[in-house]
Formats: C-alpha cells, sequence, structure tokens
C-alpha cells in the first residue's frame, strides 16, 4: 500500500506498521470492541451483554448454549445478535453494549469460551431468562400491568 506525502512518496507501509499506528492511536479510556475469534463470522451483528464477574459462574451453568463469552475482573461479556436488547429491560445491573464496544476497558477482556461451529452468539432469551433468575428479576412479560 503506498503512502501519500506526509509520510514519503513511494514508500509503503507493512501490516505490521498499520497495526502499530492503530495501537498508538488507542487511548487508555476509548471502548475497545469485543473480537469474534478467527474463524467465526457474525451474519446478525454483534452486541455485548455485561455481568458483574461475581454473576457469571451463576449464569453459564444455566444456559443450555453458550456462545462467545469474554472476562475480565470485573465483568464476563456474552456475544448476542444485534439489536437483542429491543422490547427487553435488561435486568440490573446487566449492561447492555450496541456494537459489543466495552467502555472503560484498561485492556479487552479475554475469551474464556468458544462455542463450537461457526457463530459466536449465545441466545438472548435464555440468557436473559438466566439473568433475570440470578438478579431475582421478574422478566418484563410477566410483571403486571397497571393502569
Amino acid at each position: 500500500m503506498a503512502v501519500g506525502a506526509g509520510f514519503g512518496a513511494g514508500r509503503a507501509l507493512t501490516l505490521d506498521t498499520l497495526v502499530r499506528l492503530q495501537r498508538g492511536l488507542h487511548t487508555p479510556n476509548a471502548p475497545r470492541r469485543l473480537l469474534v475469534p478467527e474463524g467465526m463470522t457474525a451474519p446478525l451483528g454483534c452486541d455485548a451483554v455485561a455481568v458483574p464477574a461475581r454473576l457469571g459462574p451463576l449464569v453459564l451453568p444455566r444456559l443450555p448454549r453458550v456462545g462467545c463469552v469474554y472476562a475480565d475482573e470485573a465483568h464476563w461479556w456474552w456475544i448476542v445478535p444485534s439489536d437483542s436488547d429491543y422490547a427487553l429491560e435488561w435486568p440490573a445491573p446487566v449492561r447492555y453494549a450496541t456494537g459489543a464496544l466495552i467502555p472503560d476497558a484498561p485492556q479487552a477482556p479475554g475469551l474464556i469460551h468458544r462455542p463450537d461451529g461457526k457463530l459466536p452468539y449465545t441466545p438472548p432469551i435464555p440468557l436473559y431468562l438466566a439473568l433475570c433468575r440470578v438478579t431475582g428479576t421478574t422478566p418484563v412479560w410477566s410483571r403486571s400491568v397497571t393502569a
């Protein structure tokens, strides 16, 4: 790839150089995106659901199928299809991250579970129900309607 006059006309940048430059642009408090592992595809886009780390081990065994799960000291993150927050009120203290952007992360969380196959998703409805169970929250569709 040839670069413009700012770097010297005709000089080519290697992929390593471009990666190094990109990393240099990353500021410590900028949101980081959870990346789908190599060999997997995300045809429905990616969002993420964050759960406090203390709840992660309680949620995992309640799920019939688990997609990619990432973790750091503070949170466990589940990859879900884009727009999995549509018509759902995820229970507190759960955080929903559109675009799988992780705010305030000093480094990207590590991958702790990778499913077999090519899709990275945890089904959102079983995840929602498991989170409601461990947080003691009534699912939104089971709540009484008040006039």
